[in-house]
């Protein structure tokens, strides 16, 4: 029986005090603060029927599955298709619009709607629906949750709303430890909500991770 309901979750704050665009790099751990974000994205779900759980091979993606261990008792799938998109900007500090002063920087800044500088939007949507379906399928019917990032999760957003994938980066409706809820609508997932568990906490919190 294909599950009910699919919650990707992004996870918690990253411990980052050099500020660095940290994209796929290793190393990079939730914070206290980010690991309060993540046990407050799993008690927000404690009435649920959660019966898998999916993680993106990245350190702080497995750490904010973890509370979805303790809590319910899941043993961590890690789904490598549900990672962080690589980009060129990674490891470096550069913002926009600063970065459009970096003469170094502008043949990966060509094209916004692809976008030139990283992974295009069409190949993060594909593998991440892929990821989504099949675990759809594979599901012993309840509800499943998938701990991945920013981009992946607003890519698959707006591809069930139909919306153009291309974006500002800086408007994108993903906070840390947001759950953005999916169910199946015949041949199609649609986006049924979208909460934001650790919500008080984002004023105290740094997000620079992701371009």
């Amino acid at each position: 029986m294909p599950a009910d309901l699919i919650h990707l979750v992004r996870h918690g704050e990253v411990h980052n005090p050099d500020r660095i665009l940290y994209g796929r790099l290793p190393g990079y751990h939730l914070s206290e603060l980010g690991h309060r974000m993540a046990d407050l994205a799993a008690a927000s779900l404690a009435d649920r029927p959660l019966t898998a759980l999916y993680a993106s091979p990245l350190q702080r993606a497995q750490e904010s599955a973890q509370p979805w261990v303790d809590r319910y008792k899941l043993d961590i799938v890690t789904e490598e298709r549900i990672i962080e998109p690589h980009n060129w900007f990674e490891g470096g500090r550069l913002r926009f619009p600063q970065v459009l002063g970096q003469p170094r920087a502008w043949p990966h800044l060509i094209n916004p709607l692809k976008p030139s500088w990283g992974e295009a939007y069409v190949s993060i949507e594909a593998r991440m629906l892929a990821a989504v379906d099949e675990a759809w399928s594979a599901a012993d019917g309840g509800e499943i949750v998938m701990v991945s990032h920013q981009l992946p999760i607003v890519v698959v957003a707006r591809s069930v709303k139909k919306m153009r994938l291309a974006h500002d980066p800086r408007n994108r409706r993903c906070t840390l430890s947001s759950i953005t809820t999916l169910a199946r609508d015949g041949d199609v997932f649609v986006e049924v909500d979208y909460q934001e568990p650790a919500g008080d906490l984002l004023a105290a919190s740094i997000d620079l991770g992701a371009v």
